[in-house]
């Protein structure tokens, strides 16, 4: 028995998050069936992450423990000939059998793109969320900081969540603008349910007004979801990096 640790990349548009769901296409369900063509067994594929409908991955880990002998390269070529468009195997290597892809991870980078310009672009509707106002990305910086640390989370974390712990460690958070584009770049040892997404709107409801400067500090302290601004869409939210 093996334990292969596989990198992949997803546009997730076309698909309802990570995990297998019933009666819903997921990536994880699409990875398996094609693994099953290939190594002619349905091996169970544990991932890093869960992910919602319409969200992105420019880096995903997972790990399959496999009696599978197939060559770690000649597996990355035969899932890309399998794979739909939309998902793409990037590596793959082999690990310590008891290597998990969720609980071995040191952290996780997420970025959230926001298209900020007064005109819609067709080809960016999916990949990010259009804002139309203007937003100042060294002001949202600036406010942004003040994720980092060790706090509880409570504040940005959808209903319906049931971790026995809000507390994570935000490593990094910052704002940077690519032309139109502005970025949202955090890094935690982890997330909780909609987390980037809140904390993404909520910089866009302090630059708008709706909740006023240097209140993020106040927010946290909260531990009251509607202490907090709206959750953006899940289109513009891309997992981004994993550090093992």
């Amino acid at each position: 028995m093996r334990n292969l640790l596989l990198t992949i990349s997803f546009d997730g548009t076309a698909y309802h998050g990570w995990q297998v769901q019933e009666n819903a296409v997921t990536v994880q369900q699409t990875l398996q069936d094609a693994l099953e063509r290939i190594c002619s067994r349905r091996d169970n594929v544990v991932g890093c992450s869960r992910t919602d409908a319409g969200v992105h991955a420019n880096m995903y880990c997972c790990n399959i423990r496999t009696e599978s002998p197939i060559d770690c390269r000649k597996l990355v070529g035969a899932l890309n000939a399998l794979l739909p468009r939309d998902i793409a195997a990037l590596d793959c290597r082999e690990v310590d059998f008891d290597f998990h892809a969720r609980y071995d991870c040191r952290s996780k980078e997420y970025i959230y793109k926001i298209w900020n310009s007064p005109n819609k672009n067709p080809f960016l509707y999916n990949y990010s969320y259009h804002y139309k106002y203007p937003l100042d990305e060294a002001f949202l910086s600036a406010q942004a900081k003040d994720y980092i640390g060790t706090h509880y989370f409570d504040s940005f974390c959808a209903s319906g969540s049931s971790v026995e712990s809000t507390v994570r460690t935000v490593i990094n958070a910052e704002v940077e603008r690519d032309g139109n584009m502005v970025i949202f770049r955090v890094e935690a040892d982890g997330f909780l349910y909609n987390m980037v997404r809140i904390m993404a709107g909520t910089l866009i409801d302090i630059s708008r007004g709706k909740l006023p400067q240097d209140s993020i500090g106040a927010i946290i302290e909260a531990r009251n979801r509607f202490a907090a601004g709206c959750t953006a869409p899940a289109r513009g939210l891309y997992l981004n990096k994993i550090h093992y």
